[in-house]
């Protein structure tokens, strides 16, 4: 597809041609590798600038996989034109890393649960305060869950995003191994951050950890909510419900 046609001049891929799940390395050729090796039916994408995106199928399943280039500034290109002009729901950023705490060694596998950094990417998005970006939570779920099937170790705790490949002048490592952060790396906080809303004022989903059932959406996921595919968070306070009940009245499972 000409690159004039396409809707972005950084992807010359149409909407569609991405499935809703994207897998996001740095490198491109790491990008190609993946589509080669472990992706069926294989087409390119995207090759613009050299950073290559495939979409094929993995056991069945629509799977696409797109490089992002090195640092928070590239993937945040990338990730906000993948959510907001072509659809992608989840994006699952798989990279290297340096790690920092002592019982990691080399090719442990670590998922993140949150990134803090010295980067002032979250000023552009109009927040004042120091900022943690976290990730999906239904996602590290099933990707924990996944490792656990596997028998595959996967250790799960904060990273430490960096703007700088090379600064050996202060050495923070102790200090990161205090707060017990598990490793370092350049783009998971940008990656986060780009799941804001396209204007980049509001967060478009806020959940509230000490209360069971408070979850602020500025979308309406009810819309698609249908009796026989429920949405997540409906599907989940019925069967909570259902419980419930059943516990409370074992016997007749009706309320009297």
């Amino acid at each position: 597809m000409p690159i004039h046609k396409a809707p972005t001049w950084h992807n010359q891929a149409m909407p569609g041609d991405f499935a809703r799940t994207v897998l996001m390395p740095g490198d491109p050729k790491r990008s190609r590798f993946i589509a080669e090796n472990y992706l069926d039916g294989a087409k390119l994408m995207n090759d613009v600038r050299g950073v290559q995106g495939y979409t094929g199928s993995y056991k069945g399943k629509r799977v696409s996989v797109m490089a992002s280039g090195m640092g928070i500034p590239a993937i945040a290109i990338y990730a906000h034109e993948l959510y907001n002009v072509y659809g992608v729901e989840n994006i699952i950023r798989i990279g290297t890393a340096g790690a920092i705490d002592p019982d990691l060694a080399m090719m442990d596998v670590v998922a993140g649960i949150s990134a803090s950094t010295d980067s002032n990417y979250a000023a552009h998005f109009g927040f004042p305060y120091t900022l943690a970006p976290t990730a999906s939570f239904d996602l590290l779920l099933k990707a924990r869950h996944a490792a656990q099937a596997l028998g595959y170790p996967l250790k799960v705790g904060p990273l430490y995003t960096s703007d700088t490949l090379y600064d050996d002048q202060i050495d923070y490592n102790p200090v990161m191994r205090n707060m017990h952060v598990l490793a370092a790396e350049m783009e998971a906080a940008g990656l986060r951050l780009s799941g804001l809303s396209p204007d980049g004022s509001l967060v478009e989903i806020v959940e509230e950890p000490a209360h069971r059932w408070f979850v602020g959406a500025q979308f309406h996921p009810e819309f698609k909510s249908r009796p026989d595919r429920r949405t997540p968070c409906s599907g989940a306070l019925c069967r909570h419900r259902w419980r419930r009940r059943n516990k409370a009245y074992p016997k007749s499972g009706r309320r009297k």
